[in-house]
């Protein structure tokens, strides 16, 4: 017997664009999700499903109004998103598409109603630093970026020129400079894809550009 697409889709277990909710009970923290799949690679959410991959079933309609909510009034800017019910074992299970965003960064409203941008890390949501965030509305800024090509930006090119990576904390201290002064610098090269970040939940990386090596 062929196996059902929402049993394909679960045998792959949770992953960067595949996340399994048993339902949602908060369009707060839904939202967290729905940020990191916008600001990554787009992903689904499979709502009825549990951790484990057992099929729960949703219960009401409710479980869509807590999405759409989530991507609406929670997200900022609003995140588009599809929808679809499968009745899989004699259960509902809601599928909820999200493409990766144009217009990043998309933010989310917290539980102390703070705006937070997030990024899917395998399967997890991890906060976005003030590096990426910045680089990404340096992107879609109509005055683009400017870079004062200094001793600083000179050092940290020659760095990653001779070294795998290098850390916020490691170039502060290597160049001498505030940490304004090297976020700033950090934030014009990944705005350029000069740079590439490497976001883990222990640490963020900075490395030269895979076309410029």
């Amino acid at each position: 017997m062929k196996a059902h697409y929402i049993h394909k889709l679960i045998s792959q277990g949770e992953h960067q664009q595949l996340d399994f909710k048993f339902e949602i009970a908060d369009s707060k923290k839904i939202a967290k999700t729905f940020s990191a799949f916008a600001n990554t690679d787009g992903g689904k959410l499979l709502i009825g499903v549990k951790d484990n991959g057992k099929i729960a079933g949703i219960r009401s309609e409710e479980e869509f109004y807590m999405a759409e909510a989530a991507a609406t009034m929670y997200c900022k800017p609003t995140i588009d998103f599809e929808s679809k019910e499968w009745i899989v074992e004699s259960k509902k299970v809601l599928e909820v598409t999200i493409k990766k965003g144009e217009n990043k960064p998309y933010f989310a409203e917290n539980e102390d109603g703070k705006w937070l941008a997030y990024v899917r890390v395998n399967d997890r949501n991890i906060l976005a630093n003030r590096v990426l965030v910045n680089s990404w509305k340096r992107k879609n800024s109509p005055d683009g970026t400017y870079i004062n090509y200094t001793q600083n930006e000179r050092l940290l090119l020659e760095y990653l020129e001779n070294n795998e990576f290098i850390t916020l904390s490691k170039f502060k201290r290597i160049a001498g400079i505030s940490l304004y002064k090297a976020e700033n610098i950090l934030t014009n090269f990944l705005s350029l894809d000069i740079i590439e970040i490497d976001i883990s939940e222990k640490q963020v990386l900075y490395r030269l550009s895979s076309g410029l090596k």
